[in-house]
């Protein structure tokens, strides 16, 4: 606890790029909730652009709209 899953479009991430992006979201997590970064798991889940909304969009974001904290701007 606590698992954080960020899926998002292919995008090609350099490792550094991967670990910075690991290391701000773990240190966030890891002060609002007050745990050790030992218990943080954080996965990244490439989605393509053509399954986004039947498989991302509409059953995350639009069908549990009430535990959205950020909304998208569209």
């Amino acid at each position: 606890m606590p698992h954080v899953n960020i899926k998002h479009f292919p995008a090609p991430l350099t490792d550094e790029q991967r670990a910075t992006l690991v290391v701000a979201v773990t240190e966030a997590v890891r002060e609002a909730f007050g745990c050790d970064e030992g218990v943080i798991s954080i996965a990244l889940e490439p989605v393509e652009s053509e399954v986004w909304h039947e498989q991302v969009y509409v059953p995350e974001i639009v069908n549990r709209a009430d535990l959205l904290q950020k909304s998208p701007n569209y």
